[in-house]
């Protein structure tokens, strides 16, 4: 994302916006409260038909066009049997509205315990097969977006060759991050040539459609049913192996990520194939946008110290992919 950028609304501003929201989606007198506050507020709602995730958007960040997109996306996706948070309707049948302007959309609340928290080990039992099946379900998700026909405006943003590494990428231009030394944005800059020829050589023969784009540990839940992603909020058309990177980007420091890695792309296999030859310029490239990501985000508590280790990891990559 390109910033952070909160609306000026009091606590009972948004008490007032929030009650409204309920009033739209018939769920009045429901007991609701904050639980995530970043790129959008979203409330956990209670109510006796129900437990629900409310969503205020940040203004100005998406057009509804876009939002309408990731809704019928994900709506699609849950009728097709995949555990992702349903998208509800108010009583207008409208799956979008707009309140204090702030664009606001209701889902059913999907409870299960994350893959894993940034700065904590995991501790997930049978991790390989747990990650295999995750596997399975990442075919899926790509499997069944493929066979999927979206509305003509159906509009989300592309995890290209330009929205990666191109001169105005989707995340920021992650070469012009300030922390950098001289010699080190000289590196990120060669890595980005280096990934811009390979792309240019291969792209037509990467697989490429509709992808999460952001499936960390935080968005992975384990639940009784089985495997459940949220927070689509990232998601658009891209490389699938950008997708697989994603998730083996926070794997890496793990002692069995090989064996994990294998885990992973054997749970893909057996849904769909994939060609995997390019797979480590993938993990490069992955580990150049959080240089992007973080640039907007450096004066939040512990800003300095993720972009460090950001840094440290994209050196990594950079230098094995391109020395």
């Amino acid at each position: 994302m390109n910033g952070v950028v909160k609306p000026a609304h009091t606590a009972p501003d948004l008490a007032v916006i929030v009650k409204a929201a309920l009033t739209e989606w018939d769920l009045m007198g429901a007991d609701y409260h904050l639980v995530a506050e970043r790129e959008n507020r979203v409330f956990q709602v209670r109510h006796k038909n129900g437990t629900f995730a409310l969503r205020l958007h940040r203004p100005g960040y998406r057009i509804d066009a876009e939002l309408r997109s990731e809704l019928s996306w994900m709506r699609m996706l849950s009728d097709q049997g995949l555990l992702v948070p349903t998208p509800q309707t108010t009583k207008n049948c409208q799956l979008l509205c707009t309140i204090g302007g702030f664009q606001i959309d209701c889902l059913n609340w999907l409870n299960g315990t994350p893959l894993g928290k940034t700065g904590h080990p995991i501790t997930i039992e049978n991790l390989s097969e747990r990650i295999l099946s995750i596997g399975r379900d990442i075919a899926l998700l790509h499997h069944h977006s493929d066979a999927w026909a979206p509305d003509a405006d159906f509009t989300r943003w592309h995890w290209n060759q330009n929205g990666l590494i191109g001169e105005q990428p989707v995340w920021g231009a992650f070469w012009k991050n300030p922390d950098l030394t001289a010699s080190q944005r000289d590196l990120f800059l060669e890595a980005k040539a280096f990934a811009n020829q390979r792309l240019s050589k291969y792209h037509t023969s990467l697989d490429y459609g509709l992808i999460h784009a952001d499936l960390v540990r935080e968005n992975i839940l384990l639940g009784e049913q089985g495997t459940q992603f949220i927070d689509f909020d990232d998601g658009g058309y891209g490389y699938r192996l950008f997708e697989l990177a994603t998730l083996l980007s926070k794997l890496t420091d793990r002692d069995d990520f090989e064996q994990l890695k294998a885990a992973l792309l054997n749970g893909y296999r057996q849904v769909r194939p994939i060609d995997t030859a390019l797979l480590d310029l993938f993990m490069m490239i992955r580990a150049l946008t959080y240089l992007g990501w973080i640039i907007p985000r450096l004066s939040e508590p512990g800003g300095t110290a993720r972009n460090a280790r950001f840094i440290a990891t994209a050196g990594h990559w950079a230098r094995k992919i391109i020395e």
